[in-house]
């Protein structure tokens, strides 16, 4: 019975709980309250979210997050942010089964208007960008109340 309980009190949880719950996320975590998307990501959605780690982060030239957070770059902040949010719930299996349906390749329209292309190599999910940087999801279905989160190791950039 306590499993049941935790469970469903974890899908309760919002994208951004579980964001703001992991140490690996807090440079997420800021830029998402910088951007002001905190209401938005934690309304019923649901959303999907390719979540990068402090390291994605870590891998933009030495002072991009510093600039982006800056109340002026507020607009660039947010384009970038909602270009990692999918509306609808796609879980990995959902995002698999695109990719066969595509055969090879799916494509997302993000929240922000761009587009991800979708592939699998060695088994690993990968996020073509629209600059063509790559991203890799490193742990997938991380569930919520309103949508699930995929950890991914780099930052994914709009045109």
């Amino acid at each position: 019975m306590m499993i049941g309980m935790a469970f469903a009190a974890q899908a309760q949880k919002t994208v951004v709980d579980i964001a703001v719950g992991s140490a690996d996320h807090s440079t997420l975590v800021a830029a998402v309250k910088a951007a002001g998307l905190v209401e938005t990501l934690q309304s019923a959605g649901p959303f999907t979210v390719f979540a990068p780690t402090n390291a994605a982060f870590g891998k933009l030239p030495a002072g991009t997050v510093e600039t982006l957070v800056k109340p002026e770059n507020k607009a660039t902040l947010t384009k970038i942010l909602t270009y990692h949010v999918v509306a609808g719930n796609l879980d990995a299996a959902a995002v698999i089964k695109a990719v066969k349906d595509g055969k090879g390749k799916a494509v997302v329209t993000t929240v922000s208007g761009g587009t991800l292309t979708v592939t699998v190599k060695g088994g690993k999910v990968i996020l073509t960008d629209e600059k063509g940087g790559t991203a890799t999801v490193v742990a997938a279905d991380l569930k919520a109340g309103n949508g699930v989160v995929h950890v991914i190791d780099s930052v994914v950039l709009p045109k």
